[in-house]
């Protein structure tokens, strides 16, 4: 039995975990306002808001139901349009109609539930143009949005950081009912835990969804995206340790990664969108086994490591040893992610990942690469890892081209020896993202990217 809030209301469901949250709610409980669009997580026509304690605090996250299982919705509160409507038009609504922000209204809905996200948890125009990084408008040129969305950023300026809900609710931007969700969802967490013994383990589902999201709606499998066991980011002996149910955004907010990579928010804003990365898992990117996974290629230069677990029985190996082939992994059946971890990098180092794909947001890359250096007090290179995807079956470590980095300053490396190394260890394809030919152009510009960040003088014309 799954239980949660929607909106106001109490559900209790036997339906099947894997029908989807967007399914549910427009199929089994009949709210219609948010919308079928693209079933992928691009267009944002479906988002939702997600309520979930963490810590003993109420948190919401903007999500895309279309590629949200049910089982992910056990013990939270999932607010549909239909959950922050009154008898007038909310703030958030109103900016949107006063700046010329809907036209045909297919998208109106995700924007309004984005940016009641936004008014919920952030402050300042630039948080409120990122909240809405995952909704796609076709019509308006997205201007007009953008005003809208400065427009509620500069009304919620004044939301005192405590009662900042009593503070929503008394301007209008969320129904009263939203006072007693907290206490509602602690004594449903109290009441239910979700068991399942079941064969499939899913985190996510972001990439899951897209790929068999009918297969899905039958399957049995395991939750494990709220699984404390798989939580968590931690710095131990010299080591940084991550869940394997740990999120995009869960990174990006970490304290601890923060400290380790001081750009890090940077480099995560070109991984997906804002809803997708509050839903995917580091493990279900790895397991995923896309030879252009985002985050595989981040952790690749990070001479990553994971542990596997079967039933209690654990192995580690290095997440460069973890692809086989095109979507085969050393994974046996049975054996799921448990944990991920690195080695924290001493003394200098830099890091840096760079991504070209046809848009900024939301969109696979046709090519992307991250690169880890260490230096000596002499700004000599003591360690060097390079990685890269969309360049091979699999997501892979450049070796040879980061052994070349070792012992030499970058303004000593020859450019033109870096370009042959890295030509000699790829073999792109073409495909609807680009020719093979560009894809090695392409690799060739990042990993000077990558250089010319450390040293902007560089001759990359050598």
């Amino acid at each position: 039995m799954i239980t949660l809030y929607l909106n106001d209301k109490k559900i209790e469901t036997s339906a099947h975990p894997g029908t989807t949250v967007l399914d549910f709610i427009r199929k089994h409980q009949q709210l219609t306002g948010t919308k079928i669009g693209c079933r992928e997580g691009d267009c944002g026509a479906c988002t939702v808001l997600v309520g979930a304690l963490k810590k003993s605090e109420l948190l919401y996250q903007s999500m895309t139901s279309c590629l949200m299982p049910l089982a992910n919705a056990h013990g939270k509160h999932i607010v549909t349009v239909e959950g922050v409507n009154g008898k007038h038009l909310t703030p958030v609504q109103e900016a949107l109609v006063s700046h010329g922000g809907t036209q045909c209204g297919f998208c109106t809905i995700g924007f309004v539930m984005s940016l009641t996200g936004f008014a919920l948890t952030g402050k300042g125009r630039e948080k409120a143009i990122a909240s809405i990084d995952g909704n796609i408008c076709r019509c308006t040129g997205y201007k007009s949005i953008e005003r809208a969305a400065m427009e509620i950023a500069d009304k919620i300026a004044q939301k005192p950081s405590a009662g900042s809900l009593e503070w929503l609710v008394e301007n209008e931007f969320i129904p009263k009912y939203f006072l007693d969700i907290k206490s509602k969802l602690t004594q449903l967490e109290k009441a239910h835990k979700s068991e399942q013994e079941t064969a499939s383990f899913v985190g996510g589902g972001t990439d899951l969804y897209v790929q068999r999201q009918e297969e899905m709606t039958h399957e049995a499998f395991v939750p494990v995206f709220d699984d404390p066991a798989l939580k968590g980011i931690e710095e131990k002996e010299g080591k940084c340790f991550l869940g394997a149910s740990v999120t995009v955004s869960e990174i990006a907010e970490s304290d601890v990664m923060q400290s380790i990579f001081p750009d890090l928010k940077v480099h995560l804003k070109l991984v997906s969108s804002t809803p997708i990365r509050n839903m995917a898992t580091l493990a279900g990117n790895f397991v995923n086994a896309s030879p252009i996974g985002d985050m595989t290629v981040f952790f690749l230069a990070l001479d990553s490591s994971i542990i596997l677990n079967d039933s209690g029985l654990r192995r580690t190996i290095k997440l460069k040893d973890f692809y086989q082939g095109y979507k085969q992994l050393d994974k046996k059946e049975g054996e799921f992610v448990e944990r991920v971890f690195f080695d924290i990098p001493k003394g200098w180092y830099r890091f840096n990942f760079e991504k070209v794909c046809k848009r900024t947001h939301l969109d696979i890359a046709s090519v992307n690469t991250a690169c880890l250096l260490e230096f000596d007090d002499q700004n000599t290179i003591t360690s060097a890892h390079l990685s890269a995807g969309g360049i091979a079956p699999v997501p892979k470590c450049l070796e040879r081209t980061a052994a070349y980095f070792k012992g030499k300053k970058v303004a000593e490396l020859a450019i033109g020896k870096v370009d042959e190394l890295l030509q000699s260890e790829v073999s792109p394809i073409s495909d609807v993202r680009g020719s093979k030919e560009y894809k090695r152009l392409l690799l060739r510009q990042l990993v000077f990217a990558h250089l010319l960040k450390l040293e902007p003088d560089l001759d990359t014309m050598q």
